[in-house]
Order: structure tokens, then sequence, then C-alpha cells
């Protein structure tokens, strides 16, 4: 069995011409040896019989001659009988026996060599009938086995001949059905690597049948390749098309984004200065009611321009990681501390748990997040609260964002973290009133990206949701100075009686209401509309200002950084003891990569009081280490 299948598996590899010539061959080989076999045999039987007979003859003749001699045992003459018979063809002994078995006379070659021999006996048989002797005839067979070489020797040369003649006809009759074949094949692999293929139209008419329909496919299968790939490049154009439409819709989106930004933070910015101008000093209940209904619209209004200014950033590219170590108790408490009245307002509980748990992260990406998914769970809340945890991790620390919420169907959560994708609300929650634009989610899900972890979702229809956001864990750092500005809230408001601030902005209502903010905290303000009017007061002042506060975009298309920096080189402007700060409302990408660049503090619009006064602070404070120094 296993050798029948080395022999399948041995004839498998061979060519399709070398199968048919082999075909060919073997029936072709074994007919002629079995033809010549049976006609040798026959050949040599017969040459055989004929020795057989020549030896016969010969006997008869000297049982003849020797008659006579033997009936009188004349010896010498019997000897010359038996003599004369090996002076025929082939004969190389003759004996003459007695009829007792005598033998009486002898004769053998002499002149030729011995071989096999045939021996034939022949009665010697008197006149009256009776047997008196015999004559023995030895016949050579070297004739015979001559003539079996020769015959050997010419079957070899014909089975040579004839095999030759078949291959030769197997060749030519392989190689006309096997090459149209190969030819077939070579057409079928290039018609694979998609080029056009096409084959003569030559053979029998078997084969031509074939090429000729693979001809035809091949030419319908080439059409239907120049028309998909047609189809392919006009898709391929619409898509292209299609792409630079959305990517034109996407920078006019960032435009619009940026533009309507600007031109609305202006006035509210102002709104914020005024409405917090009018609180200052006011006991009337009435009026302070109706104040604090105006700041709730603007911290409505400010979430919203948050959350754009958020986008803005992403998509300008300017936010990139700074990595500290800092306790997470300290980023929760100050959560907390943002939160806690605005979930009281709305009768619910805001939990910060205690933790001890160090991280390694940015601080103020890390905050936004967490704000983000804070102020979004007090939005979607309607009773309970919402709870903040953190837990580790293996290596990692995992912060828990926990509320009582509406929750989240499942259909809609795998798009809530999309750009301007917003859950339609139900309920008491609409008549709330309280709705984003769809960004919170969205920005924390690419701060995070930023921050190369993730937001992992998991919620119940009417049962609430939980946000976590992994973040790498951090050692405990050894009791040391307390954290930086940049790290923890300035918790003690300094007296900025006596301090000189130099106000730019080209919108007289916001230079109105800053003045009268600085002025409130006991601050002097060298209001400026242009570069020429600070330029003209850098002319009077006796000493340059504490600090110079101005708008990104002036008016002319005049640039904040700009005047800054003609203060910087006016012989009697600023120095190095003077802190700088800009506040602004734009929020293209570019603008923002430029004042990212400066490397000046920046507040965007509309800026409260409180942040404005930390800011004040912090970049005082950051001069002074400077001049210190």
């Amino acid at each position: 069995m296993n050798w029948n299948f080395r022999v399948l598996r041995g004839l498998a590899r061979l060519t399709f011409a070398q199968q048919l010539i082999l075909l060919a061959l073997v029936p072709a080989t074994l007919a002629t040896l079995a033809a010549i076999t049976v006609l040798t045999r026959q050949h040599l039987s017969n040459l055989t019989e004929l020795m057989r007979a020549n030896a016969q003859t010969v006997a008869l003749q000297v049982a003849t001659v020797a008659q006579a001699p033997l009936a009188r045992m004349d010896r010498r003459a019997l000897a010359r009988t038996a003599q004369s018979g090996t002076y025929q063809p082939n004969v190389q002994q003759v004996q003459i026996w007695t009829e007792d078995g005598e033998i009486v006379a002898n004769s053998e070659t002499i002149d030729r060599a011995r071989g096999d021999g045939l021996q034939v006996v022949v009665p010697i048989v008197g006149d009256d009938g009776r047997h008196s002797g015999q004559v023995m005839v030895e016949m050579s067979l070297a004739a015979v086995q001559s003539a079996r070489r020769s015959v050997w020797f010419n079957v070899g040369l014909v089975l040579a001949i004839s095999l030759a003649g078949v291959g030769l006809a197997g060749w030519w009759a392989a190689r006309r059905i096997s090459e149209p074949i190969r030819a077939l094949g070579d057409a079928v692999d290039r018609l694979g690597a998609g080029e056009d293929a096409s084959v003569a139209v030559e053979g029998t008419s078997e084969v031509r049948h074939l090429q000729h329909g693979f001809n035809q496919a091949a030419r319908a299968l080439a059409e239907s390749h120049r028309l998909l790939q047609s189809r392919i490049n006009e898709a391929t154009a619409e898509l292209a098309r299609k792409n630079q439409q959305l990517e034109v819709a996407s920078q006019a989106k960032t435009r619009l984004l940026a533009a309507a930004s600007h031109d609305l933070r202006q006035p509210l910015h102002a709104l914020t200065l005024f409405s917090d101008g009018l609180a200052n000093g006011e006991t009337d209940p009435v009026k302070l009611q109706r104040i604090g209904h105006i700041r709730e619209c603007v911290d409505s209004l400010d979430r919203l321009f948050s959350e754009l200014l958020n986008l803005s950033q992403l998509d300008a590219g300017v936010l990139q990681p700074q990595w500290i170590d800092f306790p997470l108790d300290r980023l929760f408490e100050e959560i907390s501390r943002n939160f806690r009245p605005v979930a009281e307002q709305q009768g619910l509980r805001l939990v910060a748990r205690k933790t001890d748990l160090w991280v390694r992260c940015d601080y103020v990406m890390l905050s936004r997040i967490l704000n983000n998914l804070v102020s979004n769970s007090l939005r979607h809340t309607i009773e309970g609260g919402v709870l903040i945890g953190a837990r580790r991790r293996g290596r990692s620390v995992r912060i828990d964002v926990v509320d009582t919420g509406v929750g989240i169907a499942t259909h809609h959560q795998p798009r809530v973290f999309e750009e301007f994708y917003q859950v339609e609300p139900t309920g008491r929650q609409a008549a709330r009133g309280a709705r984003g634009m769809g960004l919170g989610l969205a920005t924390v899900q690419r701060l995070a990206e930023l921050l190369n972890t993730r937001v992992e979702l998991s919620s119940k229809l009417h049962k609430g949701t939980c946000v976590r956001v992994p973040v790498r864990s951090a050692p405990p750092a050894l009791p040391g100075p307390a954290a930086s500005p940049g790290v923890a809230a300035i918790e003690e408001e300094e007296s900025l009686a006596n301090v000189r601030i130099l106000v730019i902005d080209d919108e007289r209502t916001i230079l109105e209401g800053l003045t009268v903010v600085l002025s409130n905290w006991g601050a002097e303000v060298l209001p400026a509309q242009t570069r020429a009017e600070a330029l003209a007061l850098a002319d009077t002042w006796a000493q340059p200002p504490d600090m110079v506060i101005s708008d990104l975009l002036l008016q002319g298309g005049d640039n904040g950084l700009d005047v800054i920096g003609a203060l910087e080189r006016h012989p009697r402007g600023i120095g190095a003891g003077t802190a700088r700060l800009l506040v602004t409302g734009e929020t293209k990408p570019d603008r923002l990569r430029e004042v990212a660049s400066a490397g000046i503090a920046v507040l965007y619009k509309p800026v409260s009081p409180r942040v404005l006064r930390q800011a004040i602070q912090a970049q005082r404070a950051a001069a002074a280490q400077m001049v210190g120094a």
C-alpha cells in the first residue's frame, strides 16, 4: 500500500506532458517486449528443431552405410563411416553402437571447439528387419546460441528504435496537447494579476473550443474589471470631494465657533464684571436676589463657553500634559469646594471620599476631566447625589464618579462621547432646563487620550451612571513645602491696595467693568483702549505698573502680545518686576497656539472676579519670585 502511494505521489509530481509520454511509452514497451519474446522463442525453437532434423538425417545416413560393416564387425570400416559423419556441418561426434551397447566406432571433431550439443540416436536395421545396433549423432548448439545472441541484439535494437519512435510520437502528441494548456495556465496567471490575457486559438477541436471560451471569459472579466475600476475611481473621487467638503465644513465650524465664542464672550465678560460691581456694597435683598439670578445666567453661559474653549484648545493642539506627582485628595477637596454649593442648591449630596493615594498625572487636565464629569452628573441627577472616590488597582488608581441620576439607555451609551451628541431630557430633568452643548464628555474623552488613559462608562436607565478613569499611581511624597500655585488654589485673598494695574481692552464696557472691579479691590487702575494710549501712559508714569492685564485682539488688528512687547521696549516701560496677564475671548486654534508659545498666563472670557483675583495674585507672586532670583 505504501509503495503504491509513493508511486502515485511520484506520478503526481510529473508534468502533464511527462505523464502523456509515460502513458505512451509504458504500453508500447510492454507490447513490444511481449511480441518480441513470443517471436524469439518461436524462432529459437524452430532453429533447434532444424538442428535436430539435421542430426536425424546424418544419423540415418551413417546407419545406412554402417549396416553391412556392422554385420561383418568391420571396425575399420565402421570408424571410417563414423568419421565421414563428422564432416557434416555442426556435427561434433558420431558413435556406432552394437545391439548390446558396445561402442564399436567413435569419431569426434578436433578442428572446432566442443560445446553444448544435441544428441540424436537412430537404430541400425538389417535386411531382415532386425535391429543390429544404433548410431548416435551429437550436433553442436553453437549455431543456436549464436542465433540467440543475434536475435537478442536485434530485439534490443528493434525495441530501442520502437521506443524512440513511440517516445517521439508521444512527445509530439503531449506537446500538441499540453502546450495550449500551459499557455492557458499562463494566461490565467496574467488574468489573476489584473492584466489583459488572451490565447491563440489552435490545436485540436476540443482545445480550440476551450481557448475560445477562455478568451470570451477573459474579455468579459476585463470589461467588468474596467467597469469596476471606473466605479472605484468615481467613488474615490466622490469620497475625496466629500472629505474636502467635510474638512471645509469642519474648518468653517471651528471658525464659526471661534468667532461666535469671541463675539459673545466680550459682553458676557463685561456682564460678569458689572454684576460683581452691582453686588459690591448692595444690601437690598430684592436687588441682591436679582443680581443672583443674573449671576446664575452668567454661570450657565460660562459653562457653555468653557466647553467651546476646551474643544478649541484640543483642536489647536496647545494642550500638552505636565506630569507631576500630587495627592489625589487635594483635587477631590477642590472639586468639593467648587460643586458642593451647586449640589446643595439642587437638593443633592456631593460626597468626595477621603483618600491617601497619590497619582502621577497632569493636575489641570485631570481636574478638567473630573469637573466635567461631576458637572454632568449634577446636571442629570434629580434626587440622591454624586460620589467621587478612588481605589488602587495594581499599578494604577481608578477614579470613580458615581451618580443616582436618570441613567443612559444602552443604545445611547456608545455615542455619548461624540461631539454635540445629547440625550433628550425627560420629566423633571427637562423642567429644570439645564442643558449643555454636548461637548463635556467629548472633551473628557480627548483629554483622557492626551493622558494615555481611557474613560469607562456603565449606566442603567433610571438607576444612575458610573464613570471610571484609571490613572497612574505614584508613591507618596515626603513631607515638605506646600504645593506650587499651579496645583493648589490660593486660599487667602491678598489686598490689592496701592497696586497699580495697567488694563488694556478695546471694548469700553469691559474696560469700565474691570476698572470697577479692580477699584473695589483697592487697586489703582490705568485704563487704555489702544497701543497709543498705553504708550502715552508710559510716557507720563513715574514708575512702571505692578501688573499689565491686556486683551489679545485690539482695535485695528493690533495684538495684546505686541503691545506688551512695545511696553517692554519703551524707555520707561515695564520690566521683569511687572506681572503680565492676558484675558481674551479668542478661541481660534492658531490664536491659541500663538498664546501658548508666548509664555504669558492667559484667562479666557468670561472670567469670574474670583478667578481673576486669584490669577492676579499668582502672577504677582511669580514676578516677585523672578525679581528675587
